[in-house]
């Protein structure tokens, strides 16, 4: 039976959209361009949500390969893209909070640095939330195995008890693999209700 959901949180409790990050910039085209491959597509973001790269050491290597015009812009895509509003996955905090009525335990399992604990509660429905692991905080990303482990471990979860909810396949593949069911969120709450009551989870078909 299932007891606890677990929760991505780029692409399912809030939306994620580099280029939208980029375009808040007012660059040119050419140097928008640019500042989302460096910064969003170069090894220093993924080196530092997994915690082998601080964000002043991510930023001082994207840096040396940018002009010194967009070093500004790459400090707020590393430093401070989400001082202004987050915007929220429409009808999510909705589900987290009936999954709570519910008495299901909420989970957040995300990639991404540990500034995470000074935003997150900015996002609806977050103070449903009974503990979230980063993958910066545990030097580990998903869809590595061990990242799965180490939440079961952290709060107590058996994966056979637990469903999981991200936007990506790769991640629901490396959770399957350590025995952990969900499924991949394509920004479809009709779907996703369906499909957590498919999995015996009694939520209403809409909000």
């Amino acid at each position: 039976m299932t007891k606890n959901i677990i929760f991505d949180m780029g692409g399912v409790l809030i939306y994620w959209d580099p280029k939208k990050i980029v375009a808040s910039c007012g660059l040119d085209k050419a140097d928008s361009a640019m500042l989302l491959r460096e910064v969003f597509y170069g090894f220093e973001w993924a080196a530092m949500d997994h915690g082998l790269m601080t964000q002043p050491e991510g930023y001082a290597r994207i840096c040396r390969r940018l002009p010194e015009r967009l070093h500004t812009a790459a400090s707020f895509c590393v430093f401070d893209w989400w001082k202004p509003p987050l915007d929220p996955v429409n009808g999510m905090a909705d589900l987290v909070r009936e999954l709570k009525a519910l008495e299901y335990g909420i989970y957040l399992l995300s990639n991404a640095t540990s500034p995470l604990h000074e935003y997150f509660h900015r996002i609806p429905g977050s103070e449903c939330f009974d503990g979230k692991l980063v993958s910066a905080d545990v030097k580990l990303l998903k869809p590595q195995h061990e990242i799965y482990e180490a939440l079961f471990d952290t709060f107590s979860l058996r994966p056979e008890e637990s469903f999981f909810i991200d936007d990506s396949p790769l991640n629901l593949d490396g959770a399957y693999a350590v025995g952990l069911p969900g499924t991949v969120f394509f920004n479809n709450m009709s779907r996703l209700r369906a499909e957590l009551r498919e999995a015996g989870i009694p939520v209403k078909s809409r909000s």
